[in-house]
């Protein structure tokens, strides 16, 4: 297979821009105020691993949306997109049930391996020019919120 061309879309529509940077606010707000202590911590440290593993399964069924619409895909491809797409969600929930010192780690590693992910499937798939950076920046910006919650908190 051909090396897939991924000069389609270059700029994110206005929406999905808005979304999908809108999205990180509570991931920086609920981290900032992890990080300043405020109280009660335990009910923000909550929220934050809640929002994450509900992005985090979100993320993977991008992964479902992919394999249902790209026809270039060879079958083996998509089996592989439709499985991948509910691993997010496995990590996620157990996230909820699990201590913050447990449930971070667990979602940082379901955010990169879903990015990592992303990035396999743009060597196989035509997908839009914006969509890998947007997925770097906003996997990243919520591996740090994640991260600086269970540190510094």
């Amino acid at each position: 297979m051909s090396q897939p061309q991924n000069n389609f879309e270059v700029k994110a529509p206005t929406a999905v821009t808005w979304l999908g940077y809108g999205g990180l606010i509570p991931f920086l707000a609920l981290a900032a105020v992890c990080v300043l202590g405020i109280q009660p911590i335990a009910i923000f440290r909550t929220a934050l691993i809640g929002y994450g593993a509900v992005i985090l399964s979100f993320v993977g069924a991008l992964h479902w949306a992919f394999a249902m619409t790209h026809p270039g895909l060879s079958d083996a491809q998509r089996q592989n997109l439709y499985v991948w797409s509910v691993v997010p969600a496995l990590l996620a929930w157990p996230s909820l049930l699990l201590p913050m010192q447990l449930a971070v780690p667990l979602l940082i590693l379901g955010f990169a391996a879903h990015y990592w992910q992303d990035q396999r499937l743009a060597r196989h798939a035509q997908i839009a020019a914006w969509y890998l950076p947007m997925r770097w920046r906003l996997s990243s910006l919520a591996i740090i919120s994640l991260g600086a919650a269970a540190v510094f908190a």
